[in-house]
């Protein structure tokens, strides 16, 4: 057992593999993970029931693991603000830059060679995908465990 809050084989070794400019697609229970995204990413199914797991449950987890440069937010058709892109833009913090963009030009981000790591989610809140860039730990950064 790990004394850590991330415990998932499969998404350790797909974040210890992947580096600056690696792409994680936390995706809800309507993305069509299989068909919209590269085949070489690792696919790892955590949709066990509707909104178990969230994608915001697994946010929260990533980003106290990675460092984020980036975020990619999925809009509604008619772009209104969604209360969950709040959620998403307060857990990933300043400093990081959050695009949003139209369902088809998600997926074509999504699809795009550098997404290392799909995690789809239970999540039933419709647009509640996100797609992190991996940034970098900057010199003199102080790690947990220092």
């Amino acid at each position: 057992m790990l004394k850590t809050k991330l415990l998932h084989p499969e998404i350790l070794q797909a974040l210890a593999s992947n580096g600056h400019g690696a792409r994680i697609l936390i995706a809800d229970g309507n993305f069509p993970v299989t068909t919209k995204t590269p085949l070489s990413s690792r696919k790892v199914f955590l949709n066990l029931a509707p909104d178990l797991v969230k994608v915001s449950d697994v946010l929260r987890v990533l980003v106290e693991y990675i460092p984020v440069e980036a975020a990619v937010l999925m809009t509604s058709p008619d772009e209104r603000e969604l209360p969950l892109h709040l959620e998403f833009e307060a857990m990933l913090g300043q400093g990081v830059e959050i695009k949003k963009v139209k369902r088809h030009d998600f997926y074509a981000e999504a699809a795009l060679n550098d997404t290392c790591l799909v995690i789809a989610t239970g999540e039933t809140r419709r647009f509640s995908n996100v797609l992190l860039t991996i940034g970098v730990i900057l010199q003199g950064t102080v790690l947990p465990d220092q």
